[in-house]
């Protein structure tokens, strides 16, 4: 990814303080064309800066009022086929590899405990899983958010 711009910083702002925007309203906002915010779009979409475009959801809204994160412990050979194997379990809904003793941290949702249980014993039936740990969330405290590193300024590449 080549530096940002000015422009690109501007773009993300806006972005930030409201995700739904039109590339219209972008455009009308920033005071560019919406062929440039569309083109910008389109490079930071390419390079990587913009994630998933995926909507989120409330779990609890769908029937999952549970969360819990998982920590999982590997056997390191094996760990490309236990993620993909962790695709496939719906209630999987995040998972992120760690450094240190935790070698997965799996994020899922259940609709009650014995649902958890036995989210939890469809992870450790995975081949190479030696072990689990889970941990009910209780509240998002701080929620995934962006626009404080932007405020906060990019360092130096």
């Amino acid at each position: 990814m080549s530096a940002l711009d000015p422009v690109d910083v501007r773009l993300l702002n806006a972005l930030a303080d409201d995700p739904r925007a039109t590339v219209v309203a972008l455009a009308d906002r920033l005071g560019i064309s919406r062929n440039t915010v569309q083109a910008r779009m389109s490079k930071l979409d390419r390079s990587g800066v913009l994630l998933s475009f995926e909507r989120s959801m409330s779990t609890h809204a769908l029937g999952y009022p549970i969360e819990a994160l998982i920590a999982v412990q590997v056997r390191q050979a094996d760990l490309p086929r236990i993620v993909e194997e962790l695709q496939e379990i719906p209630e999987v809904v995040q998972a992120h590899g760690l450094s240190g003793p935790v070698d997965l941290m799996v994020r899922v949702a259940a609709r009650d405990t014995k649902h958890l249980f036995d989210v939890d014993a469809g992870i450790l039936a995975i081949d190479g899983v030696e072990r689990t740990e889970t941990s009910l969330v209780m509240e998002e405290v701080i929620g995934h958010r962006i626009r404080q590193l932007l405020d906060h300024g990019r360092p130096a590449s």
